[in-house]
């Protein structure tokens, strides 16, 4: 069992799903309650990269920050860094492949949420930070949550923008995913099966955890 694979997979999946969080939370309650002209052409970029092949995204990532571009030369030249062939670049193609997902799920759970709580709140005083934090993320909580858990397993299982990104170096960049399609080239389906059965698991049991705290936060609220 290839236990330094399974641990880049925990760590690229969890990195990559609070970046996620972060940036893509705030964005989707923004793209909900937002009207402008474009809105349709800025929701389809979003969700671009679930019907892109994977390859293509990491065609279009390393344009974008490999070595020969403008942001990869200048993070080589100042910072001595580079995404390329570095468990980061793994970091960011799990973060493009994934956010999307989780981006369409909190606005379709921020989008039911009726406005006139908002308002309410925007005619008491409060700040759109405060209004985002203590009034629509609340009421959309299960949306998101459910958003999070898809990225999360959609970053787990991360595979062709990853390699073109990251590469398949063991113990640095090799990813679960990669381990395993490195496994049957080889020949070593007996490795395959066990990393594709331990992938399962961990996917799963995760999962499940976050929709035991989702419920468990539920309950607690209405008791």
């Amino acid at each position: 069992m290839d236990w330094d694979a399974l641990r880049i997979s925990l760590q690229v999946a969890v990195t990559s799903t609070i970046l996620a969080t972060l940036v893509g939370v705030p964005f989707a309650w923004w793209l909900a309650r937002a009207s402008f002209p474009g809105r349709g052409v800025v929701s389809a970029l979003v969700l671009a990269p679930m019907v892109l092949p994977p390859t293509v995204l990491g065609y279009y990532l390393l344009q974008a920050v490999g070595r020969r571009s403008a942001i990869g030369g200048l993070l080589d030249s100042v910072f001595d860094f580079s995404f390329v062939f570095d468990w980061t670049g793994a970091v960011l193609a799990a973060f493009v492949v994934s956010t999307p997902f989780l981006v369409r799920t909190a606005q379709a759970g921020f989008e039911s949420v009726d406005s006139v709580y908002e308002e309410a709140a925007r005619t008491l005083g409060r700040s759109e930070i405060s209004v985002f934090l203590h009034v629509a993320l609340p009421l959309a909580r299960r949306s998101v949550l459910a958003g999070v858990a898809l990225a999360l397993a959609r970053a787990l299982g991360e595979f062709g923008a990853t390699l073109m990104v990251a590469g398949n170096l063991p113990g640095r960049t090799q990813t679960m995913s990669i381990a395993i399609y490195d496994a049957m080239l080889a020949g070593r389906t007996s490795d395959a099966r066990v990393l594709a059965i331990t992938l399962t698991f961990v996917s799963v049991g995760l999962l499940v955890a976050i929709g035991a705290g989702a419920s468990a936060s539920s309950w607690r609220q209405r008791s």
